[in-house]
């Protein structure tokens, strides 16, 4: 104990350390199942991103933005223009691991986090049980979300997908739980006269009014999954982000603005394309 300190120290990190060392114990054999199941997700993925030819997908992800951005030549052509030169830059096959993760955390996170935001705007006891804890979530450090990540399921991808994970689902749950109590009251009653029961009331009139707001939390959920790859590089994931840590090592500026400028490329093609999608 200090010598100026008058109140004794909480030992708040040892009851910490003593409840993830219970939980580990006792609890080993699902974080097994579960690194087990999700590690064989992106392996399937990135096995299925690296099976097509690489100018084969450019030619396949410039026609979906090309499309669903109304048919905007320009659209097209830069999507095109920026996998082209991630190709040039030789960093074609760390790209797609780092799509993999990035599509994986983000399915697993909205699978998760819109059934929960959906939950939320339904009870308002949920809503207030959640609401700070997606406080807590958005206000931690995103480095913090590493040490749980590490002790549970070790080195890996498997830690880094579950740290992003966690990172990315508060705007999936807050914009779904948002978009849904922003439905007009008239429309809920209509719904109530002609007899409609709740969950026709919510797959026939709440979701679909809600969807553009649910897919703002969608594109969010998306980007802030790839802002993760650098920091999840940290304890093993691989693609574009252990590229850019390894230039931060050995002070290799080049390889790292180019690993970087692919994370830019990657998250743009994202942005762009999530965002046609809440128009469309």
């Amino acid at each position: 104990m200090a010598e100026n300190q008058i109140i004794p120290k909480i030992p708040l990190g040892d009851a910490v350390e003593y409840l993830v060392d219970q939980t580990d114990t006792y609890f080993g054999w699902l974080f097994d199942a579960i690194s087990t199941i999700i590690d064989i997700f992106v392996s399937s993925l990135y096995d299925l991103l690296f099976l097509i030819p690489p100018l084969i997908l450019i030619i396949l992800t410039a026609t979906l933005g090309w499309y669903i951005s109304d048919r905007d030549k320009m659209t097209g052509i830069l999507i095109a223009a920026g996998l082209m030169l991630i190709l040039n830059l030789d960093l074609w096959e760390e790209s797609m691991q780092t799509l993999a993760l990035v599509i994986s955390s983000s399915v697993i996170a909205l699978i998760i986090g819109i059934p929960v935001g959906i939950w939320a705007s339904r009870s308002e006891a949920a809503d207030k049980i959640t609401r700070p804890i997606l406080d807590l979530m958005q206000t931690m450090p995103s480095f913090v979300y590493l040490i749980p990540a590490v002790i549970f399921f070790g080195l890996g991808n498997v830690p880094g997908i579950i740290a992003t994970i966690i990172f990315a689902m508060p705007p999936a749950i807050r914009l779904t739980n948002l978009g849904i109590r922003q439905v007009p009251v008239e429309l809920n009653e209509v719904a109530d006269s002609f007899g409609a029961t709740s969950r026709q009331k919510l797959i026939k009139v709440q979701l679909p009014v809600a969807m553009p707001t649910i897919m703002a939390g969608i594109n969010q959920c998306i980007l802030l999954a790839l802002s993760m790859t650098v920091i999840a590089s940290m304890i093993g994931a691989a693609g574009l982000g252990l590229n850019v840590l390894t230039g931060i090592q050995r002070v290799d500026i080049g390889g790292g603005f180019e690993a970087g400028l692919a994370i830019v490329i990657i998250a743009i093609i994202l942005d762009r394309i999530s965002q046609n999608l809440i128009k469309s």
